[in-house]
């Protein structure tokens, strides 16, 4: 017999399995841990799905724990097995397979749904999501009998797959709402850099396109505009955004909006019961980045352990990323507004372009391309709210310019 606590854990992905880490460090022997997961694999990360479609990496080579590490650690973990109902009067977790295991605590991290455009044909073969390891195996087994692929979403998502797919060897072409690529990470002339830069490489771009609908009998053929123009198509990837997973959480009636709502220990409206990752919403924010997962995992894993501190109040977040070989960044206001001064670098020959958004001697913004080694500090400089003013001329040309400035001023006072 033990007296351990009984820990569930909903969801083996990169937010559940990082808060189990976490917990495993503060308190590992405070609970018997089971794990449920809807994949038949180990927990991998997610991001890395990208090199694999690429070729540049494999699916073990992006694993993050392995059944062993699960052995090790005395964690039952259930793959391929989705747990479908939660019983939560009797603290009780059914899976898909008809396994009951009670809880003390339980802990959902079910992530996000992929966006799928609601039009005719969204259900022909060759339409999928690009979400995970069976997603990047249907792209696989498409490129090697297909030639046209088309990825519908501008987003980061969307060009990490029409890189991968066109080095499989498919023509890519990118359909993309809005005017701009990467939106929310990219202003208008870094984002016609990216796109002047994917053209070279072959990438084609469809811009302020709507999607009406795909068409095929047997397979998808055919991509067809609102205006009614036709582009063909053999394979059709949805990059088009994610919906955090909430589908369980509202069938047993806890408290959502368009995430899990949790407080700032991230405990939902039911005391027994967590939630981290894609699939919340904290202070009406749903995040789909990394770092604020990580941000989540430790408070939770410390609540978990009943320590008691810690508290999550949201993360700042920045995006910094590699699209075909091209270095990105971006965060905070990057687009500026009133009573902000931007300051712009740019370099046509070195494709290099740079902007810093200043409002009251503090920098709220910035975005990068071509060069994006100094965006930690940058991205630092904008968290702790640092008044600039004395590197004000020098700021723009980076950190080892800008910062021993700063640094004077700092000795000074």
């Amino acid at each position: 017999m033990t007296d351990k606590q009984k820990l569930v854990v909903i969801g083996n992905g990169m937010a559940g399995m990082r808060t189990v880490e976490e917990l495993l460090e503060v308190a590992p022997d405070m609970y018997d841990i089971t794990v449920f997961g809807a994949e038949p694999h180990g927990n991998y990360n997610r991001i890395m799905l990208s090199p694999v479609l690429a070729g540049e990496k494999t699916l073990d080579e992006i694993m993050l724990n392995t059944p062993e590490w699960y052995a090790a650690n005395n964690i039952t973990l259930h793959t391929g097995d989705p747990v479908v109902d939660v019983q939560r009067g009797r603290r009780v977790v059914v899976s898909e397979s008809g396994l009951e295991v009670p809880y003390d605590r339980l802990l959902i991290a079910t992530g996000s749904h992929p966006f799928i455009l609601p039009v005719p044909g969204k259900d022909l073969p060759g339409v999928v999501s690009f979400r995970d390891a069976h997603d990047v195996d249907t792209m696989l087994e498409a490129a090697e009998e297909h030639q046209h692929a088309v990825v519908i979403g501008g987003g980061l998502l969307g060009l990490e797959a029409a890189h991968g797919l066109q080095k499989r060897g498919m023509t890519v072409t990118v359909v993309h709402i809005f005017e701009n690529l990467m939106e929310r990470q990219l202003d208008e002339l870094s984002a016609h850099l990216l796109k002047q830069s994917l053209e070279e490489k072959g990438v084609e771009f469809e811009m302020g396109e709507q999607t009406h609908a795909l068409l095929g009998k047997k397979r998808v053929e055919a991509l067809q505009f609102a205006n009614g123009r036709k582009i063909p198509a053999s394979l059709v990837v949805m990059a088009a955004g994610v919906r955090p997973n909430i589908d369980l959480a509202q069938q047993i009636g806890l408290h959502c909006e368009r995430g899990i709502v949790v407080n700032d220990t991230m405990q939902t409206y039911d005391p027994k019961i967590y939630a981290v990752g894609e699939c919340v919403q904290h202070r009406g924010t749903c995040y789909g980045l990394v770092a604020p997962l990580w941000d989540q995992a430790k408070i939770c894993a410390n609540h978990l352990a009943s320590h008691g501190i810690g508290s999550y109040a949201g993360t700042v977040v920045s995006t910094t990323l590699k699209v075909s070989g091209i270095n990105l960044f971006s965060a905070g206001q990057f687009n500026g507004g009133e009573d902000t001064e931007s300051l712009v670098y740019r370099d046509p020959k070195k494709q290099i372009y740079k902007r810093l958004v200043i409002q009251d001697n503090k920098l709220i913004g910035a975005v990068m391309y071509g060069e994006a080694a100094d965006g930690a500090w940058y991205f630092e400089l904008i968290q702790n709210g640092t008044d600039i003013s004395a590197a004000r001329q020098k700021l723009i040309f980076g950190k080892a310019y800008a910062e021993p400035l700063l640094e004077k001023i700092a000795a000074a006072a």
